[in-house]
């Protein structure tokens, strides 16, 4: 049987349940608490030495790390229903858009740089919530600028069905959301995301639909 190892609010481990619940597998969840430090614990060292979710453990036992990295496995053991396009101007892209969240936006807002801002450079609340507003702006109007103005857009990133541009893109208007970002500058993110969490898979994988939500 898969097992994804994650948190029910992790960004990484949302784009895993989203690519999984697209591709139609099965697979069984068990929560690592980030908030309670459990990614430090050794049970998860041994499975990511990064001390980070998600991890997927495959069926031959193999453990796979890194979200981008295991939705590209996925699409590869799995190419039914395509997360990534034919056709290799289609391809690039997609990676382009899926990276400018994952690789630029994410690593600077996630929990451990928001615990280290506090933790070790003293940041008030409020300047931390100045941090992450900033690199959502950063990165959101860039993103807003792409899919309006390129023609390889369509109801989702990148035509009419959800690619890995998608997975990335949901999980971080998320966070946005979570910390009061302003949005209204970016109708076209809150359009495709609206798109997408009308799908079942991405509603099923959605933070507060996993076992591990607080109820």
């Amino acid at each position: 049987m898969t097992t994804l190892y994650g948190y029910f609010r992790s960004s990484a481990a949302y784009r895993v349940r989203i690519a999984l619940n697209l591709k139609g597998l099965s697979y069984d969840q068990v929560p690592v608490n980030l908030v309670k430090g459990e990614q430090h614990g050794d049970a998860n060292r041994a499975r990511n030495p990064q001390g980070l979710v998600p991890s997927l453990v495959v069926e031959d036992g193999q453990v796979l790390n890194q979200s981008l990295a295991i939705c590209e496995y996925l699409n590869e053991k799995h190419p039914e229903k395509p997360l990534l396009p034919a056709d290799a101007e289609g391809r690039v892209r997609v990676r382009s858009l899926a990276q400018i969240v994952a690789c630029e936006i994410h690593p600077l807002n996630n929990l451990r740089v928001l615990k280290y801002l506090v933790g070790e450079m003293n940041a008030t609340e409020e300047a931390k919530l100045a941090w992450y507003r900033h690199w959502i702006a950063e990165g959101f109007t860039a993103l807003e600028a792409m899919l309006s103005r390129e023609a390889g857009s369509g109801d989702f990133c990148h035509g009419d069905t959800p690619t890995l541009a998608d997975l990335c893109l949901v999980p971080q208007v998320y966070n946005a959301e979570r910390f009061e970002c302003d949005l209204t500058p970016y109708p076209r993110i809150q359009e495709i995301a609206t798109n997408c969490r009308a799908l079942p898979a991405f509603a099923q994988a959605a933070p507060e639909a996993q076992t591990d939500a607080p109820q």
